[in-house]
């Protein structure tokens, strides 16, 4: 990249360290050498840290009397942003392709994302070439973000088409073939080929069309488990989904029945609700294959009760309300889905109260 740009005399500055699950105090330092070199430009190279890292020192120079973190607590909107590229070296977040950057203020514990198509990068350089040095358990987080990007689009009440079901559907069965491929032969570049396009086309909307956006209570459940704890987002994804589905999947059931069919190859069992749960026992089936935790204690969390409630109440604050498609989740109901992720397995699980009947409000 410095080559590239020396070589067409373009002036540049760099900012490095940028580590997963990216740091507002980093955000603010590419802040105050932006305005020092007078930066007007940003390319980002690296993964959806890095880029989600440009899109926030990006709004925080265009708008140099604002803080930036204001946007990520949601009490004001961007007005401008400096234009931004990137050159992909871990296919996972989608960050190039979409209008969302996530950011963890480290002072706080707080793991906020923001969307806005103003940071949406205007050309993004995508060689899986770039991508054959990941260590594997990178890679196949990466997968998992991917194929979490596209089914938290795809497990809504909120109407839906058969064409984008479809692009969804294919798009799950690709990531998941390959990722089994590249957790087998690392150096396979057809397979990252596969999954770098299919973590761009995950996240940049396209499998929402259609529908009422997504559920995305799964992303912002792993968001506070992120905040807390600095795991890896894909990991910890992959250790909350089935906590989450067995919760959800009675009020969303003709979308787990579909999901288990069409894409986990499930023969219908005798109930839809059978049929269902065979889908997320497949889809835990997967995630262990490629090496991937399916609770907590997987993960290598131990979450105290304390700590539960405190995640609960800050994801209830991040959403403003009970939020979900699927479900609409309130604060006990966020509370139930982590202690259900600890890792006691199903016996261990408290069922999910009938949609509506989780108390108040919270």
């Amino acid at each position: 990249m410095e080559g590239a740009l020396s070589a067409e005399n373009l002036a540049f500055c760099e900012l490095g360290g940028v580590v997963p699950n990216p740091r507002l105090d980093k955000v603010h330092e590419g802040i105050r050498l932006g305005r020092e070199r007078r930066v007007d430009f940003l390319p980002a190279v690296g993964g959806g840290s890095a880029i989600d890292t440009a899109k926030a020192v990006a709004y925080g120079l265009a708008e140099p009397e604002h803080d930036v973190w204001e946007l990520f607590a949601h009490t004001r909107t961007a007005r401008k942003c400096l234009p931004v590229g990137c050159v992909l070296t871990i296919a996972a977040a989608g960050s190039e392709t979409s209008k969302g950057c996530v950011i963890t203020n480290q002072r706080t514990g707080e793991k906020r994302a923001y969307d806005d198509n103003l940071a949406r990068p205007g050309f993004a350089v995508m060689n899986p070439e770039y991508t054959r040095t990941l260590p594997d358990y990178q890679t196949e987080s990466g997968c998992v973000d991917i194929m979490m990007h596209t089914m938290e689009r795809y497990f809504t009440n909120g109407g839906n088409m058969e064409i984008t079901d479809a692009l969804a559907e294919g798009l799950l069965r690709t990531v998941m073939k390959n990722a089994v491929t590249l957790h087998r032969n690392p150096g396979d570049v057809d397979a990252r080929g596969e999954v770098m396009w299919a973590g761009s086309l995950a996240h940049n909307d396209l499998t929402g069309c259609g529908n009422d956006g997504g559920d995305f209570m799964s992303h912002k459940l792993e968001h506070e488990l992120g905040g807390m704890f600095d795991v890896t987002h894909g990991a910890g994804l992959a250790a909350i989904w089935p906590s989450w589905a067995r919760y959800v999947y009675r009020d969303c059931l003709p979308r787990f029945v579909r999901f288990a069919r069409n894409v986990m190859g499930i023969a219908p069992g005798e109930t839809d609700e059978e049929t269902a749960e065979a889908g997320i026992r497949a889809m835990e089936d997967f995630y262990r294959g490629i090496g991937m935790p399916v609770n907590l204690e997987e993960l290598g969390v131990h979450p105290t009760d304390g700590q539960i409630e405190e995640m609960a109440e800050r994801c209830l604050a991040a959403c403003g309300s009970r939020t979900g498609s699927a479900r609409k989740l309130t604060r006990e109901d966020m509370v139930r889905i982590y202690r259900n992720a600890r890792g006691a397995g199903q016996d261990g699980s408290e069922p999910a109260p009938a949609s509506g009947a989780a108390g108040p409000e919270q």
